[in-house]
This record gives C-alpha cells, structure tokens and sequence, in this order.
C-alpha cells in the first residue's frame, strides 16, 4: 500500500498520508516527499489527513515537519490528524505556532473524514 495518496469521501479528494508505525527515519523520508505530492494541486484546495498512529520520531524528522509543513501551507485547505498522542504534545503547539495554522487532532478516523469533507 502506498502511504501517501488520494482516496475520495463524501465526494471531497483527500490527500491520505499514513506514517501510522513507520521509524524515525521512514517518517522524516514521508515528509520529504509530501510536498511533491502536495505542490502539484491548485493552492488552498488539498484536504489532508495525516496518521501518525504508533508512528515513531527523532529531531531532525520533526524538523522536517514543520519545514513541510510551512513549504505546504499555500495548497492546504484542511488538514486533520490522528493518533498524535505519539507527538510530543510541545511539538503540537510548536508546528501551529511555526506554520500559522491549526492542526486539529481527531481520536476517530470516520470524525477526521467527515470534518474534511464537510469543509
């Protein structure tokens, strides 16, 4: 299975990024190649949830993260994550403040879809 790509729900395209269980390492390389597949779409129209269930992290990935995060901000129109108990919560309130947008973190896959599609 590919771990980043576009399934569709409630008739809305979102961008499916799973880094749920991946090392440090596969999680920075995932977040290396998101603004590829992110870059490609017209501005402020990508719906992205983001797992990050069981997903494992070291400095420099989480650099990585908020460098993408920023480099992707022009293309969001929503994103949603998942299990990011696995974040160190510092880093939550770190990336929001870094990119100048809210990252909503959501318990339930279904409750994360619904709120992407509805917006």
């Amino acid at each position: 299975m590919e771990r980043i790509r576009f399934i569709v729900y409630g008739g809305k395209r979102i961008l499916e990024v799973d880094v749920s269980r991946c090392s440090a390492k596969e999680t920075e390389k995932l977040m290396r190649e998101l603004p590829d597949h992110v870059t490609a779409e017209p501005r402020e129209s990508v719906r992205m949830l983001v797992d990050f269930t069981g997903a494992s992290f070291d400095a420099e990935g989480l650099r990585t993260m908020k460098e993408t995060a920023i480099f992707n901000k022009p293309h969001i129109k929503r994103t949603a994550w998942l299990g990011a108990e696995s974040l160190p919560e510092s880093h939550l309130e770190e990336m929001s403040s870094y990119a100048r947008r809210v990252f909503p973190v959501f318990k339930e896959r279904g409750a994360a879809l619904e709120w992407l599609a509805e917006g």
